[in-house]
């Protein structure tokens, strides 16, 4: 037509363009950014413009491209003295964001506040060239001894040798050792060896399964636990071979105590009448 004038199409290249668009955008319904023309030509410049940005942080161009979509709505981009400095920041803010809460595993919502972003990024343990220990002294576990007796065969070995002093002077092997493996585990559950000696001493059902006679069974526990009285609770007779041999005593020793084998020649089941 003539005199008719063609309108000048719009370049968001440049801040005043970017606003033009936007604020046509602004004032068209609400389905404007799908329908308008231009939008598609903004995303992909949009895409091309912070492709190397987005590259840096570890994304694709078009995922920042969504970031200043987001940017471009805000009603500050088009109120701003240059729209395109402000959607750059945006967009270089949470492309930071998105890189942080990757390395942070956490959400970028949290990642864009300084309490969680001052951390460094998580880490496996196996990506380390230093072992688990050296991260941190929490998971450093001295190695074991293998030099030290363990406590269990200090144990096993006292009963081991109290059973041996019982048969050398005469008692019976099996009756002895089902007797001392009775008395040490009663001894595990009293409160002290005085209280396992009298719990014992009234257990009539094991004397009877035991078959031996009241003496014998009295002699048994007092060797083996010591004398009950507590005026003889830190000599030789109130200890009892069991702790004697835990603390030290050898089994010859015990051998050459008159006192322990005298109680056990007298008191010997084979020699009951």
């Amino acid at each position: 037509m003539a005199g008719s004038e063609q309108p000048t199409k719009t370049t968001f290249k440049d801040p005043e363009g970017l606003r033009a668009v936007l604020e046509r955008l602004s004032g068209a319904e609400a389905e404007g950014w799908q329908s308008d023309r231009e939008v598609a030509d903004l995303m992909r410049y949009a895409a091309l413009r912070y492709a190397a940005l987005a590259r840096k942080h570890g994304l694709d161009p078009w995922e920042a491209a969504g970031f200043a979509f987001e940017a471009m709505r805000a009603t500050s981009a088009r109120r701003a003295d240059d729209p395109w400095a402000i959607v750059t920041r945006a967009v270089q803010i949470t492309c930071i964001a998105e890189e942080r809460a990757r390395g942070l595993l956490c959400s970028v919502h949290q990642a864009r506040r300084p309490r969680y972003s001052v951390f460094h990024d998580a880490e496996r343990f196996s990506d380390r060239e230093n072992a688990l220990p050296d991260y941190h002294p929490a998971f450093r576990v001295a190695p074991p001894d293998h030099d030290a007796p363990e406590p269990g065969g200090a144990i096993n070995s006292a009963i081991e040798d109290a059973i041996a002093l019982f048969a050398l002077v005469g008692w019976p092997a099996d009756t002895v050792r089902a007797g001392v493996e009775y008395v040490c585990a009663r001894l595990a559950d009293a409160t002290s060896r005085p209280a396992a000696f009298e719990q014992l001493r009234r257990d009539q059902a094991a004397r009877t399964l035991l078959d031996l006679p009241q003496a014998a069974w009295r002699a048994m526990l007092q060797v083996l636990l010591g004398c009950p009285d507590p005026a003889q609770e830190h000599t030789a007779a109130g200890r009892g071979i069991l702790l004697r041999l835990l603390v030290g005593d050898s089994l010859e020793a015990l051998l050459h105590d008159d006192r322990v084998l005298a109680s056990l020649l007298d008191n010997a089941p084979c020699r009951r009448p």
